[in-house]
């Protein structure tokens, strides 16, 4: 079975785009990571009502949630969910113990610093190769267990931080499962692509830590450039900090405000080609502020890589080539606008 670390292993990045910023020694923005201006609002992080931020929150025991979810899934691409049943408790020591890792000294964590061909990890985010300019961010990814890096980070402590991964990674799967659930019914699934969309590459889906610093200048920074995920579904969970963005046609870039126990539910590339296009996978990305440190948790679930991803056979006039998994995923490691390249 073809793995994550074998699809990626096939693009070895460079340090350049693996080691971030040591945030700990420097009180600017340096010319490595100044941004041109942004149009609006990426340097204006402030609060705004949820009617302002246009994705809908959804409340998953209501009785039209299903319906609801169907909509969002075809005018945005995104949505929030609310009683979705995963723990508070679970949530808050998710971030906890991200902030926990995220607070320990630069030379500390590049202890267990991504490969140049791998996935697992401390590094900037993977998506920094298409870019000329660095991020204001620094990641952590766990594609399976953590065990090995925990054990580098804290000899005598590791345990808690493994067993929070781990529960945590269970909760999302099952609500990653049940939102797809609903998603292919909107669209008429049959039971075997149903089954192709739930099950997974291998026993644990990635999840991504991520760390936005407080930045002095963020009108010339960036968190996280735009682009697009590239598997089925992405379940983020940003805490009660503004700064998740995405692009509407005709609008431009618009908030994703954060809402108190939501999860923000965001379409990727491999759903956006099984939908023919219906759903679509929307640009996004993340913002800085000055003052507050920002921490987001990011789950990633696509089907088995040696599987195929084609538009559903519900649609007579397929906009995509049909094609491996691992060859879209690879194909978008060197194209950041992949699904272009397979229209038909």
């Amino acid at each position: 079975m073809t793995t994550l670390l074998e699809v990626s292993g096939n693009d070895p990045m460079t340090d350049h785009h693996i080691i971030p910023l040591d945030f700990d020694s420097i009180d600017g923005v340096p010319e490595s990571h100044s941004w041109p201006p942004f149009d609006e609002p990426l340097n204006k992080i402030q609060t705004c009502d949820l009617q302002d931020s246009l994705i809908p929150v959804i409340d998953l025991t209501n009785s039209k949630a299903m319906n609801l979810i169907g909509q969002a899934c075809k005018q945005w691409g995104m949505f929030q969910v609310i009683n979705h049943g995963v723990p508070s408790n679970l949530v808050k020591k998710i971030e906890s113990e991200s902030r926990r890792l995220f607070a320990l000294p630069t030379h500390e964590k590049r202890r267990v610093l991504r490969s140049s061909n791998g996935v697992s990890g401390y590094g900037s985010a993977r998506i920094s190769h298409y870019f000329d300019k660095g991020m204001w961010h620094e990641g952590f990814t766990i594609m399976g267990s953590c065990v090995d890096d925990a054990k580098v980070l804290w000899p005598h402590d590791f345990q808690r931080f493994c067993d929070t991964m781990d529960a945590y990674q269970n909760q999302m799967k099952q609500l990653t499962h049940k939102l797809l659930l609903m998603i292919l019914e909107t669209i008429d699934a049959t039971q075997e692509e149903i089954d192709w969309a739930i099950s997974t590459h291998d026993s644990r889906s990635p999840l991504q830590l991520n760390s936005y610093p407080p930045c002095p200048n963020p009108s010339h920074a960036v968190g996280l450039a735009p682009h697009t995920d590239s598997l089925l579904l992405t379940l983020l969970h940003q805490g009660d900090i503004n700064g998740l963005e995405f692009f509407v046609d005709g609008l431009g870039w618009r908030h994703v405000q954060a809402v108190e126990g939501a999860f923000v539910v965001n379409l990727g590339d491999l759903l956006h080609i099984f939908s023919n296009a219906k759903f679509p996978s929307v640009s996004h990305r993340a913002v800085v502020n000055q003052s507050k440190h920002r921490i987001s948790v990011a789950y990633f679930h696509g089907p088995p890589f040696e599987s195929r991803v084609a538009p559903s056979a519900k649609f007579q006039k397929p906009r995509f080539k049909s094609l491996l998994v691992k060859e879209y995923l690879s194909l978008k490691s060197k194209h950041c606008d992949a699904l272009s390249l397979i229209q038909t």
